[in-house]
């Protein structure tokens, strides 16, 4: 059974920021435990910020994102931590992910053009203390994005079943 943050923390997932008031009357509780929960989320670390998601496609805007699995060296003690810290540092880094299979992390990588992200892992990424590999695969095309259909939207969030 999902307790009241799990229900406010899937309510703002989904929707953004919504008014303490509209999540109260959806959840069957007042205004004040909606803004608290809230609050005490915002303070502990739960909740980290909130965002607007974009279809930079629609936009002047040049925007390139890429995949980088990256092989590396873990350490005593810390494992991956400390190259992780090291690259989650840098700007162009969108999101990293420590992750099972042929490579040891996943980083997710912005920048204006395929040479932004070309240079940014020739010169900083690839030199790291720690990196023995890096494999990068472009966006090329995105159909969902934080759990949002991107483009055409269909008249109906149901899939179809068949027998």
């Amino acid at each position: 059974m999902e307790t009241m943050r799990e229900k406010i923390l899937r309510i703002l997932t989904s929707e953004g920021r919504v008014a303490a008031e509209e999540i109260a009357e959806r959840l069957g509780l007042t205004a004040e435990e909606v803004r608290e929960t809230i609050e005490e989320m915002e303070a502990d670390g739960t909740i980290l910020g909130y965002r607007t998601l974009v279809d930079w496609t629609r936009t002047d805007v040049e925007r390139v994102f890429a995949f980088i699995l990256v092989e590396g060296t873990p350490e005593h003690g810390v494992g991956f931590d400390k190259l992780a810290q090291h690259i989650a540092r840098f700007d162009e880094v969108h999101s990293l992910h420590l992750t099972s299979g042929s490579a040891d992390l996943t980083v997710v990588v912005e920048g204006r053009d395929f040479r932004d992200i070309a240079r940014f892992v020739a010169e900083k990424l690839a030199p790291s203390p720690g990196v023995s590999g890096t494999s990068t695969s472009f966006v090329l095309k995105t159909y969902k994005l934080e759990g949002r259909l991107i483009g055409e939207q269909p008249t109906s969030r149901r899939l179809a079943v068949s027998p």
